[in-house]
């Protein structure tokens, strides 16, 4: 027997009708209740929160973060579900994977449609979840949806309603489900897991400015003065802005504020090809490039970079770190 917890937070999944929209309201045994469980999988639920994902804080994903690890310790658990809103869920799993050092799979899932929904996808979802975190390991923190398993790292929600939400613009699924088994068809690349940070660690402000045609860094110098330890900025193209934003990344990080660049663009890595206020000049006044990450997970690595050192310079070399993670992808053989 297969033991696997399932940790419910709300979201979608745990939507009923207000009379005016959906909201979260569902406790976690009712959602369970949504799926049949494969066989040979037992499950226990611990409800963590109830609340729309839009709403959720840094402190709701530490105290995930701390809530999985404790799980982890008790050796006869053999995976964990995560049932998520989806509109955050790219965050919270990215934050998980980040600091996720154990062999067995935390697999975030969650639904489109609501609880009740007589077209819903909660049932489908979760199903496929609990059968992933029962039967892989070595993957990192994972999200399935819609019979496919993506890597927490590069994916990112591209629907807005339809059921299939998630993908990595930039990589292939790190697998798919049918028939009742897991088929596992590329082994995700993850940097070196981050140490647990504190749980009554403070968290640090991080906020993400975006260029655009006309755009100043006006938005950029105010959360520098707003206190944020921590800017995003969403370039342009493979990470072009403007002479101005250069001399605002330069006396943001002269000032020990970890910047992060990434691009609006859907898919592909930053890359210095330009000067003039491209990436070429961006990278030398000190911002970091991310890869593939997209905004939410730069903000992520941001703030588990500014949680895991105090002195700039540390800082600065975790987020490298995070950004760019060894290039290997190493093809595994399927899992049943």
């Amino acid at each position: 027997m297969r033991r696997v917890v399932v940790v419910t937070t709300g979201g979608t999944i745990a939507s009923r009708w207000q009379g005016n929209g959906y909201a979260a309201d569902a406790a976690g045994q009712d959602v369970l209740a949504t799926a049949a469980l494969p066989e040979g999988v037992e499950a226990r639920v611990v409800d963590l929160f109830t609340v729309n994902s839009p709403r959720l804080t840094t402190g709701h994903q530490l105290v995930l973060l701390h809530t999985v690890h404790e799980i982890l310790q008790d050796p006869a658990v053999d995976g964990i579900v995560v049932t998520h809103g989806t509109d955050t869920l790219e965050e919270s799993a990215f934050l998980l994977d980040l600091h996720h050092g154990d062999r067995r799979p935390v697999v975030f899932t969650g639904a489109q449609r609501p609880l009740e929904a007589a077209d819903g996808d909660a049932a489908g979802n979760l199903y496929d979840a609990l059968l992933t975190a029962a039967h892989v390991q070595d993957l990192g923190t994972l999200a399935v949806f819609a019979g496919r398993v993506h890597a927490a790292r590069g994916t990112v929600k591209t629907q807005t309603v339809a059921a299939d939400a998630f993908a990595d613009p930039s990589n292939a699924a790190v697998g798919k489900i049918g028939f009742g088994r897991v088929e596992v068809l590329r082994r995700p690349v993850r940097s070196e897991p981050l140490a647990l940070p504190a749980a009554a660690a403070e968290v640090p402000r991080v906020d993400m400015v975006m260029h655009h045609t006309d755009a100043d860094p006006m938005l950029f110098d105010a959360a520098v003065q707003a206190g944020a330890q921590g800017i995003v900025l969403v370039a342009t193209g493979a990470g072009n802005a403007t002479p101005e934003f250069t001399e605002a990344v330069d006396r943001a990080v002269a000032r020990g504020v970890l910047v992060a660049l990434t691009t609006r663009v859907p898919a592909g890595p930053i890359t210095p090809i330009y000067t003039g206020g491209g990436a070429v000049d961006l990278i030398a006044a000190g911002a970091v490039p991310t890869g593939t990450l997209r905004a939410g997970q730069a903000r992520i690595a941001v703030l588990s970079a500014l949680l895991s050192a105090k002195d700039p310079a540390e800082r600065t070399a975790v987020l490298q770190r995070i950004a760019d993670p060894s290039t290997s992808d190493v093809p595994v053989v399927e899992a049943g």
